[in-house]
């Protein structure tokens, strides 16, 4: 005799830009359930904005545009790229995390924003332009 189990996880999906991801509810000590992934695009342009930087810092290119011909990438993207290595530390940590709101996807955090620290994250709150 056969049988069967039923087993329910409380769980919500959420669309994000070109994929959908599954969110879960957040247990009675106040932490997610299972620790949901950092979005993978604004990981990467993080990634390549910090790694740029650094190739400025250390002098491999002497500018912008020596670098976009080197790398073989749009001038204007690098400059909105490097732009991001100006955000406030508390803001790139938690896109890192994943804990960056749900609204907040690659093309809107490469728009321009306060390069005050202090009204960054209000803009990210108010869910306007950063």
């Amino acid at each position: 005799m056969a049988t069967s189990i039923t087993v329910r996880v409380p769980l919500t999906i959420r669309r994000r830009p070109g994929r959908k991801t599954v969110v879960t509810l957040i247990s009675q000590e106040g932490q997610p359930a299972i620790p949901t992934r950092a979005d993978p695009a604004l990981v990467k342009a993080l990634a390549r904005a910090f790694r740029y930087q650094r190739m400025l810092d250390e002098g491999r290119y002497a500018s912008i545009s020596e670098m976009a011909a080197g790398e073989r990438i749009e001038r204007g993207y690098l400059g909105t790229l490097l732009r991001l290595t100006l955000m406030a530390p508390n803001i790139v940590e938690a896109i890192l995390d994943g804990r960056r709101p749900d609204d907040l996807s690659l093309p809107r955090l490469l728009q321009p924003f306060p390069w005050n620290w202090s009204e960054q994250p209000p803009a990210l709150d108010r869910g306007q332009r950063m």
